[in-house]
């Protein structure tokens, strides 16, 4: 069987949607995270929205290779198939360590300077799973959640983002004077 380095995007999307069911994370989780970061500026936004976004968001080349890498690291940490020190720095999810949170800021950075922003409230304030992942990845020694925390809020803070370019185009799109210019975009 010929090995593969390219995939499409459903192709993409399903992997990663079966990496996170894997290590316990589902697309609702995450758009609830989206959904409760978006709903502190619009009381409009849908959980359809939210999943649409976070689906986006997973099926994206750059996401992927992010989510699988990160997710592997933690595998492999949780196998103790890493050598010392740097299991133990995965292990222990050192604060200065920072690279989970480069793999954050990527994906979020997807979607601009906003995206970075919403992935800093979400790194700091931990909402629902991102803080049961970062606490189980903590307390547990059998589990390491070191990029999966910060993949999940990003992934959150992506979706969120897009949500918000959605409902922006929607109400630009009631101005009496929009003319619909048909552009091949895919938010």
């Amino acid at each position: 069987m010929k090995r593969r380095a390219l995939f499409n995007r459903p192709e993409m999307l399903d992997m990663n949607i079966k990496t996170l069911k894997e290590r316990g994370v589902s697309v609702e989780d995450i758009a609830e995270i989206a959904h409760m970061q978006q709903s502190k500026w619009s009381d409009t936004i849908s959980m359809r929205d939210c999943v649409d976004s976070v689906e986006k968001i997973l099926s994206l080349r750059d996401t992927f290779h992010l989510l699988q890498l990160g997710a592997e690291i933690d595998r492999l940490t949780e196998e103790n198939l890493i050598r010392e020190p740097l299991r133990e720095i995965l292990h222990s999810d050192l604060g200065m360590f920072g690279i989970d949170e480069l793999f954050g800021l990527e994906i979020a950075g997807l979607y601009g300077t906003i995206g970075k922003t919403n992935f800093g409230d979400i790194d700091v304030n931990k909402p629902l799973l991102v803080a049961k992942l970062n606490e189980e990845g903590k307390q547990d020694k059998d589990r390491c959640h070191t990029f999966l925390d910060d993949i999940v809020g990003a992934i959150a803070a992506a979706a969120s983002t897009r949500v918000a370019q959605i409902i922006n185009e929607r109400e630009a799109q009631k101005d009496p004077k929009y003319k619909e210019i048909r552009l091949d975009i895919d938010l």
